[in-house]
């Protein structure tokens, strides 16, 4: 099989961002936003999605981090689509669920080329340090739009808003694991012949 790796850079007024997945990889990231927490979390993504995953980003963070958080997102998912191509031979499908002390998520993925997100996640505390933690559902919008997916993400636990989205992104993470991972001789897993 060749080498399903996505690059993708995106500069406008606002950010200058360079991401490189590879989804072959070994959970090898390299991670610097300029926003610490979100680092933290893309670093769960790469991990446990074993993916080699590299983000570069400069924003207008004098503003605030909505702009880098959402090209993070733009660029990832562009990055994500160009990796698997036509998706051909992959699995599609990926669900898991990961506790992380008090808080569990349930996640569900479908490579299917129609962008849709079911988001039921309210985190226990508005901020995570200086952050507004609603901007990583906008994160997974921005994901989800690019690279062409349906995700759906339920939190059933969590007290602690740390706990609550290192369970989300490690849930993503292993669901995109499992469905990106390559199962069949190059046929494309859809009825249709497509998935777009």
């Amino acid at each position: 099989m060749s080498s399903r790796v996505g690059r993708v850079t995106r500069d406008t007024k606002e950010t200058k961002i360079e991401v490189e997945v590879d989804l072959d990889g070994t959970g090898t990231v390299e991670v610097d936003t300029g926003v610490p927490f979100f680092d933290h979390m893309l670093d769960q993504l790469g991990r446990h999605g074993r993916l080699d995953l590299t983000v570069r980003a400069q924003g207008d963070l004098q503003i605030d981090e909505h702009h880098t958080v959402e090209d993070v997102g733009i660029a990832l998912g562009q990055a994500l689509a160009e990796a698997w191509g036509d998706r051909a031979g992959v699995e599609r499908f990926g669900d898991s669920q990961v506790p992380i002390d008090e808080a569990l998520t349930r996640v569900a993925l479908d490579l299917s080329g129609r962008p849709f997100l079911v988001w039921d996640v309210t985190p226990p505390v508005p901020f995570i340090g200086t952050m507004e933690a609603h901007l990583l559902k906008h994160f997974f919008e921005a994901v989800v739009a690019n690279a062409r997916i349906t995700l759906h993400v339920h939190n059933v636990s969590g007290e602690n808003t740390h706990h609550v989205y290192e369970s989300v992104f490690k849930a993503v993470a292993v669901a995109l694991r499992r469905a990106v991972a390559v199962t069949s001789a190059g046929t494309v897993p859809s009825t249709k012949g497509v998935l777009q």
